[in-house]
């Protein structure tokens, strides 16, 4: 295989929602360059992408597969990621390293919130997006109506270069008004017909032409310039003019294609090769320290590595991109995150799990290597004086968690180091040993999400796993004010213990003034702040321990451990046991022992005084609250809506985006548990979520009651 040099090559993120054909898709195309003698299929389990155990037993891709064609002396690296949201981890991977976006449509649908979904990753990260329509031969295919979906979405930068004659099961026409010119098939699809547009279709693809050189005009001052001269542009000037304005976000063509029946691939990728960016055209990435790093082959070598697989046979697959620089065979390369030194002993191209040999890489390319020391993914290996580091993607919060125990609690270390494998091929499961809850959490982007990770420790690494709710963490703080003593008394012989403790507590809330005096039962207790410590709690919200001893009642050394006694208790609160926050502890008086006080006797009366006056302090039970925003068809929007309010939701407010509802609502944790299966089931699968946490807020009265019987039932077990 060729040398590629940077500015021949073309990196292409191919993506879409569940079901939209782009394994399909990358079959015919790898089919059309001659990579593959014969198109797999999907039912037959043969496709290129699709080679896990895994996607062949569901029929969905769970990886982002990578692939190479080499078409007219360039070279298009395609990454063909999942389609459903619960894998969107591998979408967002690919389009970091990518410069293009093909966005394929089900033609039998339209935009979907799956379309959605993918459009605004490509807005995030600001890569230019193609639009492909796909399933042209459906009988449910009603193109007019959905071109017409996708102009009011996406407005005037929708422009068609191609639309079909006629769709459903007699689909095998259409006209390309770039080219002006008809294509057709035979029913075997490949190399089309290329003929005159017929004269009844003949002022409709002019008028769509005319449309497709004021788009590519807009994009180039002398194009335009020459547009309002002669109204019209040469197919070269076209092609720059889509090309700039594809860099730019500011044309989004449209094509049509039957990938099932290899239908107008070939004039894809002919598109593909000719008009979109090469690597050489899109804008530097900047590094982790803000440093734009330019893909030039004469620069130091840096090496970004996004993915790993682990794969029969051969073990640890690791895919790279070259950010700048060459990579050859035998080169001797730095890691900046760990500081290892590796070799890269051989590299390839990749076309699923099939890998070719190649000698070197130059800046913008992509490819693997296998049997490395130490390199994860996101690592970066450097040339010597090179010191780069990325870390450019970033994964969305996790939406679905369960807590996981092996069948076999001998197998629990083996289970763990499994997952932690996993994760460097899927980053967004994520594993959390939470010493709060007393779990083990594995949280993902959906119920789907985590089955094919229950699906591969089972079948892959024959670990029997059993999946249960998560606990929530909830925390327990204070209403008023309280006030408690403890005397802790110990006498066995030589130097017994002895250490007395007053404090007070109440609610701490952000800025409040420090304490001067306090009433309890007609009784009044001025304070004299003599130390304050305020703890930002690792677990959220503050401790502030404040010292007004006064007289020398309890000797300045004996504070540290009163405050050790204090957050034993902060960390196992009353009600529930689980941790306190936002609570202000003021240590007033006390008595010591000229010989039995020590720091052990403090910490045990501090731990026991803190206890008491939390108990007499209004304690109240908070659960965490998320902020939720659903996007989903406005046909289903009361359905969603009514099982929201039935999850003690607070819907904040609704608002139309492109052509969906956005639906925005603060909910309980303890309320999301399951909520993917539940959104999934009211829409078809037609809608999607996002969350992130706010705040902590009280729970119900009701629901404060029933978490404490639960927590003495637990501990009278426990007894």
């Amino acid at each position: 295989m060729k040398v590629y040099k940077t500015n021949e090559i073309k990196n292409i993120a191919l993506i879409g929602s569940a079901g939209s054909g782009k394994t399909t898709l990358a079959e015919a195309m790898l089919f059309e360059a001659g990579v593959i003698k014969r198109r797999g299929t999907i039912e037959g389990k043969n496709t290129v992408s699709d080679y896990f155990p895994v996607e062949q037993e569901y029929g969905y891709s769970v990886f982002p597969t990578v692939f190479h064609v080499e078409w007219n002396n360039k070279k298009l690296n395609i990454i063909d990621c999942p389609g459903s949201d619960d894998f969107v981890g591998g979408e967002i991977t690919a389009l970091n390293v990518c410069d293009q976006a093909l966005v394929l449509v089900n033609g039998q649908y339209g935009p979907e919130v799956g379309t959605q979904n993918c459009f605004r990753q490509t807005e995030k990260l600001k890569k230019p997006v193609i639009f492909l329509f796909n399933q042209l031969d459906s009988d449910k295919c009603d193109f007019d109506t959905q071109i017409a979906n996708m102009k009011e979405i996406y407005g005037s930068k929708c422009v068609q270069v191609q639309y079909p004659i006629s769709t459903g099961p007699g689909f095998n026409a259409l006209i390309d008004v770039l080219l002006m010119k008809k294509y057709s098939w035979k029913p075997e699809g490949g190399a089309p017909i290329i003929e005159d547009i017929p004269a009844e279709e003949m002022d409709k693809a002019k008028e769509l032409h005319q449309a497709l050189v004021e788009a590519a005009a807009e994009n180039d001052e002398s194009l335009m310039e020459k547009f309002f001269e002669s109204e019209s542009l040469t197919e070269d000037e076209m092609r720059e003019g889509i090309r700039k304005g594809l860099v730019t976000r500011s044309i989004y063509p449209v094509f049509c294609v039957c990938a099932g029946k290899d239908m107008g691939v070939r004039r894809l990728m002919e598109f593909l090769g000719n008009v979109v960016p090469f690597v050489s055209d899109m804008p530097s990435v900047r590094n982790a320290a803000g440093e734009e790093v330019k893909a030039d082959p004469a620069g130091p070598t840096s090496v970004y590595f996004y993915k790993t697989s682990m794969e029969p046979h051969i073990g640890e697959v690791s895919y790279f991109k070259v950010m700048s620089g060459t990579l050859k065979a035998g080169d001797e390369l730095t890691n900046a995150d760990r500081g290892s030194k590796e070799r890269i002993a051989q590299i390839y191209v990749c076309a699923g799990a099939n890998r070719i040999a190649v000698d070197e890489l130059q800046a913008g390319d992509l490819g693997c290597t296998v049997k490395l020391k130490d390199v994860r993914t996101g690592n970066t290996l450097n040339s010597k004086d090179c010191e780069n580091k990325f870390s450019f993607i970033q994964y969305p919060n996790s939406k679905y968690s369960r807590a996981i125990k092996a069948a076999n609690e001998a197998d629990t270390e083996k289970m763990m180091a499994a997952i932690m494998r996993m994760r460097q091929e899927d980053p967004t499961w994520v594993l959390e040993q939470s010493k709060e809850l007393r779990q083990t959490i594995v949280h993902g982007q959906g119920e789907f999400h985590l089955r094919t990770l229950k699906w591969r420790l089972e079948n892959n690494e024959k670990i029997q796993v059993n999946y249960e709710e998560p606990k929530i963490p909830y925390r327990e703080t204070i209403t008023k004010m309280a006030r408690a003593d403890y005397r802790h008394k110990k006498q066995s012989g030589g130097a017994g213990q002895f250490g007395e403790v007053h404090l007070i507590v109440e609610p701490y809330t952000e800025g409040m003034p420090d304490p001067t005096v306090y009433k309890f039962g007609g009784q009044e207790f001025k304070m004299n702040v003599k130390g304050k410590e305020e703890i930002d709690l690792e677990w959220g919200g503050k401790l502030v321990f404040i010292n007004s001893v006064v007289g020398g009642a309890i000797d300045a050394r004996f504070m540290p451990a009163i405050l050790k006694g204090v957050m034993a208790r902060m960390e196992q609160g009353p009600l529930t046991g689980s941790y306190a926050r936002d609570v202000r502890v003021i240590v007033y008086d006390g008595k010591m022992h000229p010989v039995d006080s020590n720091e052990l006797s403090f910490m045990l009366a501090a731990r026991n005084a803190f206890a008491e006056a939390f108990k007499n302090a209004g304690p109240k039970v908070l659960e965490p609250i998320y902020d939720l925003e659903v996007f989903v068809p406005a046909d289903y929007m009361g359905d969603v809506m009514s099982d929201l309010q039935g999850r003690r939701a607070i819907i904040m407010g609704m608002d139309s985006e492109a052509g969906y509802q956005k639906l925005s609502a603060k909910i309980p944790l303890k309320e999301l548990s399951s909520y993917s299966i539940a959104l999934s089931s009211l829409t078809g699968g037609r809608a999607s979520f996002d969350t992130k946490f706010a705040s902590y807020e009280l729970v119900p009265n009701d629901i404060q009651q029933q978490l404490i019987a639960a927590h003495e039932a637990e501990a009278a077990a426990e007894d």
